[in-house]
């Protein structure tokens, strides 16, 4: 037995033993060091575990069939979810194991489309606190709140988000640590990030949600939503501890409302390692798609024409991937604004909205002079106009993609590429089947949620755990001072290699979630390279290690430091 410091460490590593300081009941208390009827006779007796626990010495295996009969057994998919992380906060080793030997089965329950009902009950379903929680009304706790997760060396992500817009079912409030902690979990489960080296945030700055406000069960802060001076101060006095307390860390920005989600991250991606995946991540997945279907049309990337229908936070962030790839291929940025149109409640976005535009809309208005005469508020009206290869869709209006409108795609082009992206399944733009009847089964699709094959042909799905988790696994091992253009577009040049459609003229054009965490690996791997490349990597100066550059190498090294969840032999140590 060894002893530990007075301030015990949570074990961060990926192999080997594990320091334990605690025992009997304590520990069985204690997720990370939970393995219940999984322990052994040697550990029961070391750290007093004897009759605690009834006598059956059962493997992980046998405790993964266990957890999934009680699964099974469990009618509603809201139900399983809670069951899912009530096991998640027993026996995180376990919790993992079985989402990943049933990932398929079970993505969309702990994650889109759910876990934003999960979201919206969060405080009628609360039974135990996960992540931290940031209080505009106290400031002066920040620091405090945020220590007690651990030294600079402890951390290597962090996920924030002040809940204004989950999911697509708007402004949670305090039901922003339930997207926090969701988008951590999947961070550990694809991408093998160790689960005690992730923190999961809300920023608790209020609410504009009536219902939310009306019951009386609500958690969070009861008043309406901060904004201005005193939001912008909160969240840099966030920022400013993240970079005191934990300089290595990635920042990742989840689920910021339309008028804070651009300019915080255009402000602080210089500052630090930090990306907006609403903005970054769903760019680039969908860009990813967008470049596997042109390869499979044969369709030159210069001659392309993209209606987005949708242009809050996701579509602009859609389009400014669109514009940044266009660039890698030689079109200048002004001239990529001649490929892209924006649609949103006014209708087609034109110059004459003026300040009414956000500016992350500004740069795509269309000249008002070219839409004389054409009814600019009729989607089908702008179909017929821009005769657009690919229509996509970030809505949240259910049916937008009408049979005229999809008919009317198919006139003009022969495999029309169509993408109903909002989320949750119940506010897409069409589904599938709707989609492939009214272009009679020419259209390319991916969908923002899961949906079943359609006449045996598999759908994509546009999901963002393709990107990010790779994103910040490779931000981490590469140690990156900031995120850039290059990286991400490492990543879409990546996952659109992997799309079966490559193989298969009627494969997905997107790979199956059910190979997330190679898939992940690779994609961390395009990050670490390009991070070298672009000379923000640190992580030869920081870690003293020498990365391999070619790719098998270095995916090698990234599979190497990601996570299992597999009992791994205890060390008893003593807290001096």
């Amino acid at each position: 037995m060894t002893s530990t410091p007075n301030r015990f460490r949570v074990p961060l590593s990926v192999k080997g033993a594990i320091d334990c300081p605690y025992e009997g009941k304590e520990m069985l208390n204690l997720p990370t060091f939970n393995r219940g009827t999984g322990f052994t006779k040697a550990e029961r007796e070391e750290f007093n575990l004897v009759g605690w626990l009834p006598p059956s010495l059962q493997t992980l295996d046998d405790q993964v069939d266990r957890a999934y009969d009680q699964y099974q057994s469990i009618d509603g998919n809201l139900a399983k979810n809670t069951f899912l992380m009530s096991l998640k906060v027993q026996n995180e080793v376990l919790y993992y194991r079985l989402l990943e030997d049933h990932l398929k089965e079970m993505f969309s329950i702990i994650y889109t489309p759910t876990e934003a009902e999960a979201i919206e009950q969060y405080s009628r379903l609360f039974r135990r606190p996960e992540g931290c929680f940031l209080d505009i009304n106290h400031p002066e706790y920040m620091v405090r709140s945020l220590s007690q997760w651990g030294t600079e060396e402890d951390i290597d992500y962090i996920i924030v988000s002040d809940g204004e817009e989950i999911l697509g079912i708007g402004d949670q409030g305090a039901g922003a640590i339930g997207i926090s902690s969701a988008k951590a979990a999947l961070m550990t489960l694809c991408a093998g990030v160790h689960p005690n080296r992730v923190i999961p945030v809300a920023l608790d700055v209020g609410t504009d949600n009536q219902h939310l406000l009306n019951d009386k069960l609500y958690l969070g802060n009861r008043h309406a939503r901060v904004r201005g001076e005193k939001y912008d101060d909160f969240v840099e006095q966030f920022i400013n501890t993240v970079k005191r307390l934990f300089p290595r860390a990635v920042l990742h920005f989840e689920d910021f409302g339309l008028p804070n989600a651009r300019r915080l991250l255009d402000h602080y991606r210089s500052k630090l390692s930090c990306f907006n995946d609403d903005i970054q991540g769903t760019g680039a997945v969908t860009m990813a798609a967008l470049l596997a279907a042109a390869k499979l049309i044969g369709l030159n990337m210069h001659d392309i024409r993209i209606v987005i229908f949708g242009a809050g936070t996701a579509g602009t962030g859609i389009a400014d991937q669109i514009r940044d790839f266009l660039a890698t291929q030689g079109i200048s940025e002004q001239e990529s604004y001649n490929h892209i149109w924006l649609v949103d409640k006014p209708g087609l976005l034109v110059k004459s909205l003026g300040d009414t535009l956000t500016p992350a809309q500004k740069p795509y208005a269309a000249s008002d002079e070219r839409w004389t005469g054409v009814d600019t508020s009729s989607l089908l009206e702008i179909i017929k106009r821009v005769k657009p290869h690919a229509l996509i869709g970030c809505s949240t209006k259910p049916k937008a993609f009408s049979e005229p409108v999809l008919r009317e795609m198919a006139k003009h082009v022969e495999r029309p590429i169509v993408f109903p992206l909002s989320n949750p399944t119940r506010l897409h733009e069409a589904t599938p089947e709707e989609i492939l009847e009214f272009t009679d089964g020419k259209a390319l699709v991916a969908t923002g949620s899961p949906f079943d094959p359609v006449n045996g042909k598999e759908i994509a799905e546009n999901n963002n755990c393709f990107v990010y988790p790779g994103i910040g696994m490779g931000s981490i091992l590469s140690r990156s001072s900031t995120v850039t253009d290059n990286m991400i577009a490492a990543v879409v040049k990546e996952l659109a290699s992997l799309a079966p459609s490559h193989d298969d003229p009627d494969g997905a054009l997107l790979p199956d979630v059910e190979n997330i965490r190679e898939i992940s690996a690779r994609i961390a791997t395009a990050v670490v390279l390009q991070a070298l490349k672009d000379g923000t990597a640190r992580v030869e100066s920081l870690e003293h290690v020498q990365v391999p550059r070619d790719f098998d190498g270095c995916l090698d090294w990234v599979k190497e430091q990601m996570w299992l969840p597999k009992y791994r032999p205890l060390r008893k140590v003593f807290i001096s």
